[in-house]
C-alpha cells in the first residue's frame, strides 16, 4: 500500500547534494512531493525534508541507496505513524473586500494566522501548522479570493528516537 513518508536526509553541505539526491530518486520513478532542505545548528551539515509515496518496501529501497552517496550522513524515516511532529508554512495573498474583512480577520484568529501586511484591496498573511490545518485555511479563505500563495511543503522531527539494539550513548 501507498504511504507518504518523510525521509530526514543529513548530509554534508557540498555542492550539488540536492541535485544527488533527486537524481537518485528521478533514475528509480520516484515522485518528491515536496523537499526541504537548510543547514542545522552546524553549517557544514544540512538536513534535508523529502517528501515521496511509496510501499515499505520501496521506502526501505530509496534509504538505501541514499544511504550510499558519498555526502550523506544519515537517512531516517518518519513514518507518519507514530512520534512525529509534521508542519508546514503558507503565505497567502487574498483579496478581501472592506465589507468582510471584519469576519476575514476572525477566521485568521481562529487559525492563529498571522497578518504580514494590510492594504486597501488584499490581505498578505502567514500560517504555520499541520498540512491538514493548511488545507482547511485554504478551503475556508477561498471565498475571498486567493490572489496568490506559497507553501512550504511538509517538514518534519522524530519527537523521540528510541535507541536501536546495540547503540550505546557513550560511544563504547
Amino acid at each position: 500500500m501507498l504511504e507518504k513518508h518523510t525521509l530526514i536526509i543529513t548530509v554534508l553541505n557540498s555542492s550539488g547534494v540536492l541535485a544527488r539526491i533527486s537524481g537518485l530518486l528521478s533514475q528509480r520513478g520516484y515522485n518528491i512531493e515536496s523537499v526541504i532542505g537548510a543547514p542545522t545548528e552546524n553549517p557544514n551539515i544540512y538536513k534535508i525534508s523529502l517528501v515521496v509515496s511509496g510501499t515499505e518496501e520501496h521506502i526501505e529501497q530509496i534509504t538505501k541507496q541514499l544511504n550510499k552517496l558519498i555526502d550523506t550522513i544519515r537517512v531516517t524515516d518518519i513514518s507518519h505513524k507514530d512520534n512525529y511532529i509534521v508542519r508546514e508554512y503558507i503565505i497567502l495573498k487574498l483579496e478581501v473586500k472592506e465589507k468582510n474583512r471584519s469576519d476575514f480577520f476572525n477566521l485568521a484568529r481562529v487559525f492563529k494566522a498571522n497578518l504580514i501586511d494590510v492594504a486597501m484591496d488584499h490581505v498578505i498573511l502567514e500560517l504555520a501548522g499541520s498540512p491538514r490545518k493548511i488545507d482547511r485555511f485554504i478551503e475556508m479563505v477561498h471565498s475571498y479570493g486567493i490572489q496568490e500563495y506559497i507553501r512550504s511543503g511538509e517538514f518534519a522531527m522524530a519527537e523521540y528516537q528510541t535507541p536501536k539494539k546495540g547503540d550505546n550513548k557513550n560511544g563504547d
